[in-house]
């Protein structure tokens, strides 16, 4: 990147609030903010304001393969860091934390996993929070009886008729899926994490330099407040285009971060 005079991101289409098309050509979102901050650092370090800066959109399966064959540079969005993928590109610090959560219905009383034995709970099919949930009702004899949505709309559905009290997911999907809901004011996120992940930035494994900028970037970011600034902007106000609030305050995962500055992986 040094000598070739451009630096190639990629962002999501759909990823939200993190890296999404809002009606527009240029993605927007929280990673793609966190990932002009990085842009700006290697314009200076370069001693390069004119650097060339291409964009590429991404999906979940070519995301890997185009960083490491050199086709993008830096990939921010939804992104766990685990040990499987660690053995192919390298990760920043984490800048997100998720984990399986439960969306139900405010007047249903569910507070946390033990209030599902002997009810019906949704989840959708071929993710790892279906694995999650399976293995906590077995682990921890719920007898809860899981129910499979052929995607999340499908299974958040099945709430809102009623035909399951509970819909285990990641906590920030859930976010995202109840403030598009008719009936988001009837909903809310309950439950204790299970499996935390972290999201975090990938970067190629043969560029220690260019690590270390990201996570200088990110670090700074994380001590001066300006990270928390741009958290509070993409989940905790209005965000484009509906202008809906998510309204999720920051973990104590990532609150601890702030100071930690771990890229530890999820296993």
């Amino acid at each position: 990147m040094a000598d070739s005079n451009k630096i190639t991101v990629a962002y999501r289409e759909s990823s939200v609030p993190f890296s999404y098309l809002a009606g527009s050509t240029k993605a927007v979102g929280f990673a793609v903010d966190l990932t002009d901050a990085v842009v700006e650092a290697v314009k200076k370090k370069l001693n390069k304001p004119n650097l060339e800066v291409g964009a590429m959109a991404v999906t979940s399966q070519n995301r890997i393969p185009l960083l490491t064959n050199g086709t993008i540079d830096l990939e921010c969005g939804s992104t766990t860091n685990n040990t499987a993928r660690g053995k192919d590109v390298a990760f920043a610090i984490n800048h997100f934390y998720t984990g399986t959560r439960l969306l139900v219905k405010k007047s249903s009383g569910i507070k946390n996993y033990a209030d599902l034995a002997g009810k019906t709970v949704a989840t959708t099919t071929g993710t790892t929070n279906a694995q999650v949930i399976r293995k906590y009702n077995q682990d921890n004899n719920i007898g809860m009886t899981v129910v499979l949505g052929k995607d999340h709309d499908d299974s958040l559905l099945l709430v809102e008729s009623d035909r399951a009290v509970a819909f285990a997911m990641d906590d920030i999907l859930l976010f995202g899926l109840r403030a598009n809901s008719k009936m988001s004011e009837q909903l809310e996120v309950v439950g204790d994490s299970l499996q935390v992940e972290p999201y975090a930035c990938m970067v190629r494994k043969d560029d220690p330099a260019f690590k270390a900028l990201v996570d200088g970037v990110f670090a700074d970011a994380m001590k001066s407040g300006e990270f928390e600034r741009l958290y509070n902007k993409w989940f905790m106000s209005p965000i484009p285009p509906r202008g809906i609030n998510l309204g999720l305050p920051m973990s104590q995962q990532l609150r601890d971060n702030l100071k930690a500055l771990s890229d530890k992986p999820a296993m």
